[in-house]
């Protein structure tokens, strides 16, 4: 007996962001997959495809945005279901990783959610992942299946590029940690210049700005950071920015998470203008100082390539890492 193989392609979607799944199957051409999820009376999550999904690449969407709990419990369950349901290979698409904050140990008795996070899709059954601007690049090595790196930094470098003059901007890293990221900004703005500012950290959510190095006097000051949460940091390097002189600041980010008071906090504070990507939905009233750049997109060209067993690194000039 002979069979002639064949591959096919089905895309499903948790509740988390509906949204943005359906945009990315937009630009596939594709629909999403239907499957029926809804609560037990108790609050358990219950799933079940509609559709025969044996022998196929499934591609299972979901960001981590809150609550966040239920929407990284929802994604297992569709990837368990999945598995059990014979499909030949199942993909987590996570936009936001959940948890990633926690990637190492920095006091005694803590846990490394990262690295529990990545146990959990693995044993649900995910083949392999693909998520955008990880909070740090270790979570790479949590997963012994491959994950696919993405970056929205070609994204908001053009959004920059039209609408400021290169040579007026200075990249500015609000903290020590996302040195790296200013300079991978940097790099593909040539014509920029690179600030730092020295922080310190009080308690969870609570940080103070101690020191800029760099000259930012009558700039375009452009802070960049992987997410914005409760605002605090971005706000009060904007501050410092200003007291130094900087003719206008411009916040860059990939994911808003905007928890709490920092709807508020960006509205009042000296930032003008508020970049951020729809990795995660924004909350229905928030200040008109946000734009919006789409990652659909490159969530769909890398999905594309996984399926098509064709290079995703090419799709970003292998600058995705």
């Amino acid at each position: 007996m002979e069979v002639v193989t064949k591959k096919r392609m089905q895309i499903f979607s948790g509740r988390g962001y509906p949204e943005l799944a359906q945009e990315v199957v937009d630009h596939l051409g594709m629909r999403l997959g239907d499957v029926d999820l809804h609560e037990f009376a108790n609050g358990e999550i219950y799933c079940r495809y509609r559709e025969n999904v044996r022998g196929s690449d499934v591609f299972v969407i979901q960001t981590h945005c809150a609550p966040v709990n239920e929407n990284v419990m929802e994604q297992l369950i569709l990837i368990e279901a999945a598995k059990r349901a014979s499909a030949k290979r199942i993909t987590a698409v996570v936009p936001f990783y959940g948890y990633a904050r926690q990637d190492k140990k920095t006091r005694s008795r803590e846990p490394i959610t990262a690295k529990l996070l990545a146990d959990m899709l693995t044993v649900a059954g995910a083949d392999r992942v693909v998520s955008v601007d990880l909070h740090t690049q270790q979570i790479q090595g949590f997963l012994d299946d491959p994950l696919d790196h993405l970056t929205a930094l070609p994204l908001l470098v053009g959004w920059l590029i039209e609408h400021y003059d290169e040579h007026e901007l200075v990249v500015a890293a609000p903290d020590a940690g996302r040195v790296r990221l200013a300079e991978k900004f940097a790099s593909r703005l040539p014509n920029a210049s690179m600030a730092f500012l020295a922080k310190t950290r009080t308690s969870h959510n609570v940080a103070k700005t101690l020191a800029v190095v760099g000259e930012v006097e009558g700039k375009t000051c452009v802070l960049v950071d992987d997410m914005i949460d409760t605002a605090g940091t971005i706000c009060g390097a904007a501050e410092a920015l200003m007291e130094h002189g900087a003719g206008r600041v411009i916040a860059c980010a990939t994911h808003p998470v905007l928890s709490g008071p920092a709807c508020e906090r960006l509205e009042h504070s000296p930032i003008d203008r508020v970049v951020l990507t729809n990795s995660l939905p924004l909350p229905r009233e928030c200040t008109d100082k946000i734009e919006v750049i789409s990652i659909a997109p490159i969530v769909a060209s890398t999905m594309k390539a996984i399926f098509e067993d064709e290079s995703v690194s090419e799709l970003f000039d292998d600058q995705n890492q």
